[in-house]
């Protein structure tokens, strides 16, 4: 089976999917919310579901099988508030936050965003050099063929079609002389 990066505008998705979910202030939304968030229609959440499940080295799906995260936001603490925009420490003594609902993972760098991206560009070119070395016999069966074709073209000429030009012509030793 072929990459995945080698399907048409796939290193453009992938690139839009990190750049969302890297920013966006909740780190895990449904496919039809992060579908509205990348393209502005809900009704591509399918689309947009393959292109998470057929990246694991980017995306997750949650155990549910009904929403996906970046894995780079995962690794982090869920400490983020969404509105105050800055990471909160948990009280002293405590296990959660008491405003779990508004805690996230804080959105990405942009420099750890643009490391993906080049990850992403990486394998999408790897992708397509591979694509390219397993048709090295393309090249070599074209000459085989066009020599085959030379080869019988220069028999057909010489061996059959001039059929004068290998008949023997009488000596002068049959006309008695």
């Amino acid at each position: 089976m072929g990459s995945p990066y080698l399907k048409e505008n796939r290193l453009s998705d992938v690139i839009a999917a990190i750049t969302t979910l890297g920013t966006y202030k909740f780190y895990k939304l449904d496919f039809k919310g992060w579908s509205d968030r990348i393209c502005g229609r809900e009704e591509r959440a399918g689309h947009w579901k393959a292109v998470f499940q057929e990246h694991p080295e980017f995306f997750r799906v949650d155990q549910g099988g009904g929403k996906a995260s970046l894995v780079w936001r995962r690794q982090l603490p869920k400490n983020f508030h969404v509105d105050q925009k800055e990471d909160i420490p948990l009280p002293e003594g405590e296990k959660r936050h008491a405003d779990v609902e508004r805690l996230s993972r804080r959105p990405l760098d942009p420099s750890e965003i643009t490391a993906l991206i080049n990850i992403a560009t990486n394998l999408h070119d790897r992708a397509l050099e591979q694509r390219k070395a397993s048709r090295w016999w393309i090249p070599i069966f074209t000459g085989l063929l066009a020599l085959a074709g030379a080869a019988l073209g220069g028999w057909l000429s010489n061996g059959t079609l001039d059929f004068d030009s290998h008949r023997e012509t009488p000596s002068k030793i049959d006309a008695g002389e």
